[in-house]
């Protein structure tokens, strides 16, 4: 099987890409993530996914530049639920690619992280599979997530601190913000 593996960042995407190989499946990565902001992360993110591809003999397809209106306009009427917005977009151009490009399935490294919504993620993904007529391969990889994280530290990757967007960046400021004034309290 040849899958395309939507890849978020490479500390997510190592232990998937690993498992789907020990399977026997020929991953191919998928870098495409308008939502990531400021520009330095983005860069930071893509070079660090570049650079571990390599590492490993990774085919990378980079599907995409930075473009932050486009996802900005999209869910700036509903902030707070923008995740859905940016599952969807992602998994529609995984699908799209999977689809133009011949491959058996798509997958994402969305899927290893315990701060995402799995189904969420799965839900986009099974519908931009049918839209294409491309498998969606909705592997539940979260029980990996400690190997990756331990495995990116272990390499010396660049390790973000917010899912990507300019709206999870300040959530985790404002967290943060009320965690230090519940200890002043």
């Amino acid at each position: 099987m040849n899958t395309l593996m939507h890849i978020c960042c490479a500390p997510c995407a190592n232990q998937p890409v690993a498992q789907l190989r020990e399977e026997g499946i020929t991953v191919t990565g998928f870098w495409y993530n308008p939502n990531i902001h400021p520009y330095t992360e983005y860069q930071a993110r893509k070079r660090t996914l570049e650079e571990y591809a390599k590492e490993i003999g990774l085919k990378l397809v980079i599907g995409g530049a930075y473009d932050l209106r486009p996802f900005i306009i999209a869910v700036a009427g509903d902030i707070d639920h923008r995740c859905s917005y940016c599952y969807r977009t992602r998994m529609e151009k995984t699908a799209q690619y999977a689809a133009e490009n011949g491959f058996d399935s798509f997958t994402t490294s969305l899927l290893i992280s315990p701060y995402q919504n799995f189904e969420g993620i799965t839900a986009a993904g099974r519908a931009a599979g049918e839209r294409y007529g491309v498998e969606f391969l909705p592997r539940d990889f979260r029980p990996l997530f400690q190997a990756g994280q331990g495995y990116a530290r272990e390499h010396g990757f660049y390790m973000q601190k917010y899912c990507g967007c300019i709206f999870s960046e300040e959530d985790r400021y404002m967290a943060a913000k009320r965690k230090k004034a519940a200890r002043k309290a």
